[in-house]
């Protein structure tokens, strides 16, 4: 019975517009006084969550996203893809999604992309006549590549929830990357005869060589970093340090667009990012303890196996569940709240974890582009001064396509793992 209380008050604090990470926090101080359990076990399980080696690779990660913003690649990707895929119908809006998904290989974010490359894409589309609308709903839609292909801050988190291989996970993003990126171009073109959006010249050779001339090192980061990981130079942790001194060398170095001055800038945006992490992981780790003492993930293992669900059924109910938690909340909390529910089921029904790890990130993105909460659907609609309403509505019919992958990768589990099982068996 305190337990549902628990549950009932996070979910009126969160309605109630209470940050996710108090709300659980309150909600499990009330469960520890009322059990009459000694408030020491909050500092053991705070620390016992964020004591894990492959943590440290998230703030690199998002260190990485804001120096290749800062050091000018966001520009210069923008540029190639023009160059490539600008000729099309609807040249831009392909160009947005294309450029997604090459700075996606190095930011890993879909905040990154949205707020680095997303003030980018929308200004040059409504220079060219596109309507902002338009505009903002495929920079939303083509953002949630980010976190699907590596490297991947939502990776680092899953892989820590779930106790699976960063590499793997990594390599498992790259189909369903490519997926999404086709399936997404595939509906602008549907979309812009239907608007009848121009077409621009076919661009000469030499253009395309000089752009990918000027964004090639940046280009390389994703190869880099796996390169090094599968040759054992380093670990998928060392990797995030590797990507960061890569992206000051860009920056500085070779293009002299990053200067001492934007350095404390950046670094403090990552301190105050991590912090709220820190503290959302902390009250999360008291929660879970909370979960595993009422034995929730044990009733729920015996009812998938009393009820015999097959893994089609609870994929499809975990689908779902997934959609419906991105939708309320962002994807840290979400992965780190049900992974104690879903870790032991997975494992229970021979669930692959990078299969699944790719499934949960695809779900929370698309509900992150949808209310009330809609996080990267917010960045996007205030760069492109359109209402949140408008925005959503605009977005619509783009999270088809994603949903379409979605389908593909939760019931044809080869497609994600193919790379892994090839390279790192």
């Amino acid at each position: 019975m305190v337990l549902v209380t628990v549950l009932l008050t996070i979910c009126l604090l969160v309605f109630l517009n209470v940050p996710i990470a108090i709300a659980i926090a309150l909600s499990s101080l009330f469960y520890l006084i009322v059990e009459g359990i000694p408030l020491s076990i909050v500092p053991q399980q705070m620390y016992q969550i964020i004591d894990s080696f492959p943590f440290l690779a998230f703030p690199m990660f998002m260190l990485v996203g804001s120096l290749m913003n800062a050091g000018g690649m966001s520009r210069r990707i923008f540029n190639f893809a023009e160059s490539i895929v600008g000729h099309l119908r609807g040249g831009l809006a392909h160009v947005n999604v294309v450029a997604s998904l090459i700075f996606s290989g190095m930011s890993g974010s879909a905040i990154s992309d949205a707020g680095g490359l997303g003030q980018i894409e929308i200004e040059a589309m409504k220079e060219r006549g596109y309507d902002a609308d338009f505009a903002v709903a495929i920079t939303a839609a083509s953002s949630t590549i980010g976190p699907i292909v590596p490297p991947s801050v939502p990776v680092i988190i899953y892989a820590m929830a779930f106790d699976a291989s960063v590499g793997r996970l990594f390599l498992g993003g790259f189909i369903p990357g490519i997926l999404m990126t086709v399936a997404l171009m595939i509906m602008i073109y549907v979309y812009s005869r239907k608007k009848d959006y121009p077409i621009s010249p076919f661009p000469s050779f030499r253009k395309v060589f000089e752009n990918l001339y000027r964004c090639a090192l940046p280009m390389l980061t994703p190869v880099v970093l796996l390169g090094g990981m599968f040759t054992g130079v380093f670990t998928p942790t060392e990797a995030a340090v590797v990507a960061v001194l890569w992206s000051l060398f860009i920056g500085f170095v070779v293009h002299g667009e990053l200067e001492l001055g934007d350095i404390p800038r950046l670094f403090l945006e990552v301190f105050v990012r991590m912090g709220v992490v820190l503290f959302l992981l902390a009250a999360v780790g008291v929660f879970t303890w909370i979960l595993t003492r009422e034995q929730v993930p044990d009733y729920l293992l015996s009812f998938i196996t009393t009820a015999r669900i097959s893994p089609p059924l609870f994929l499809l109910m975990a689908n779902i569940i997934l959609l419906l938690m991105g939708m309320v909340t962002t994807v840290t909390p979400s992965i780190i709240l049900l992974a104690p529910i879903f870790y032991p089921l997975i494992g229970n029904l021979g669930i692959d974890p990078v299969h699944f790890g790719v499934v949960v990130i695809l779900n929370l993105m698309i509900g992150n582009l949808t209310p009330p909460v809609g996080p990267v659907l917010f960045v996007v609609s205030t760069i492109g001064k359109v209402s949140f309403h408008r925005a959503f509505k605009a977005t619509l019919p783009f999270i088809l396509p994603l949903l379409v992958v979605l389908l593909l990768i939760t019931y044809f589990p080869s497609i994600v793992l193919l790379i892994p099982n090839l390279f790192m068996p």
